[in-house]
């Protein structure tokens, strides 16, 4: 049976990392307001420092997101004459492409020169990456392709910017300012949370021949969409039944961003009351089931959360559906280098595979939640 392994890995951070303190000066303020609810946001989500794909002097883009994800694949460096014209296969995975259309993958083709290859672009939130990762491991398992490369990049600055989030509110809301936040708290919210990066695997038909290999045994991906309404959204409006009503439903494009339909926004009270029973006692049971997993078995437990509001009870909730993993055998890096959606599996898998730590038969399980209409991803992996 044929076998697919990540031979290489690869992160890109854009510019300086941006402490607490800071982040506020490089975004910017809302009208020239600070916020109110940054401070219990950080608090809770114990992010530390992150990095923006802005110029903190002047408040403009330094890199698109097209540019990020070719960063990250030029990081790879699975041979010592490996070339990104040897890529038979490109799946590129955000929300945050810098356009609608074209789809983000060819823009990255076309932006590293790749020559003549397959490309998938995948869309969603998180698990987006992770999608694309799928289908690079299938590609390259059923023998389309002797390799593929797979990433997940995110340019989330670009919506949460304060030139982009205050520039269309309408005039008679900038007269309360003073008695009343600028910005939605499920839009605020995210303002604190999310952060910029990219990262890359590289998929070989064959393990490394000089050093580590990480062989992919299985790529489990989930939804629960006709279980939950929306969560996390942008170009849309959220009605009172929970359903979205496109931007393109306004009768303007600039009654769509007057109505901050453009917005990425989130609806914590749905987010905080579900996403651990769907992650936990829905995915991750059925998972366990499916591939006979034992928790005594997994060495290294890689999870993507948004937010440190959720790692004990995240850990609790596995212990109790009989899944524990003890806190010794986690391995994330959210503090250090923030949320970045669906480059963050990515990110934290490279740092961990060039630490020097993983041994030869190590077991990795790793976990990618998503809140857009909570969708779940498990993926193991085997140190070769």
């Amino acid at each position: 049976m044929m076998s697919a392994y990540i031979t290489s890995t690869a992160s890109f951070l854009p510019n300086a990392p941006v402490d607490n303190d800071s982040m506020e000066s490089v975004l910017g303020m809302i009208q020239k307001i600070p916020s109110r609810t940054r401070r219990i946001i950080l608090r809770n989500n114990r992010i530390k420092s992150r990095h923006y794909a802005i110029d903190p002097t002047t408040g403009e883009m330094t890199h698109s997101n097209t540019q990020l994800t070719a960063e990250a694949v030029k990081g790879l460096n699975p041979s010592k004459n490996f070339s990104v014209n040897d890529i038979e296969c490109l799946c590129c995975g955000t929300s945050t492409p810098d356009q609608l259309m074209p789809g983000h993958s060819p823009m990255v083709q076309g932006e590293l020169g790749v020559p003549i290859c397959d490309v998938m672009s995948a869309s969603g939130i998180c698990t987006s990456g992770m999608v694309a990762m799928r289908y690079a491991w299938l590609n390259v398992l059923s023998g389309q392709s002797r390799n593929a490369v797979a990433t997940g990049s995110e340019l989330a600055s670009s919506y949460t910017r304060s030139r982009f989030c205050g520039s269309f509110i309408p005039e008679e809301k900038m007269e309360k300012l003073e008695n009343k936040p600028a910005l939605s708290f499920e839009a605020d919210f995210l303002r604190w949370m999310l952060s910029d990066g990219a990262g890359a695997v590289y998929i070989s038909d064959t393990p490394k021949q000089d050093g580590l290999s990480l062989k992919i045994d299985w790529i489990d991906l989930q939804s629960f969409a006709g279980e939950y309404s929306p969560c996390m959204y942008a170009g849309a409006d959220k009605k009172e039944d929970g359903t979205l009503q496109g931007w393109r439903n306004h009768a303007t494009l600039e009654e769509a961003m007057t109505q901050g339909s453009m917005l990425i926004k989130q609806d914590v009270k749905l987010l905080n009351k579900e996403i651990i029973p769907a992650a936990v006692d829905k995915a991750l049971v059925s998972v366990v089931e499916k591939h006979q997993l034992k928790a005594d078995d997994i060495d290294w437990f890689l999870p993507h959360y948004s937010s440190n509001f959720f790692r004990k009870p995240f850990h609790d909730r596995m212990k109790q559906v009989g899944f524990g993993i003890p806190f010794d055998r986690w391995f994330t890096n959210l503090e250090s280098k923030g949320n970045t959606g669906a480059a963050s599996i990515f990110i934290i898998l490279d740092e961990l595979f060039n630490s020097g730590k993983l041994k030869v038969g190590e077991k990795l399980l790793c976990f990618i939640p998503e809140s857009g209409r909570f969708s779940m991803c498990y993926m193991l992996l085997t140190v070769c």
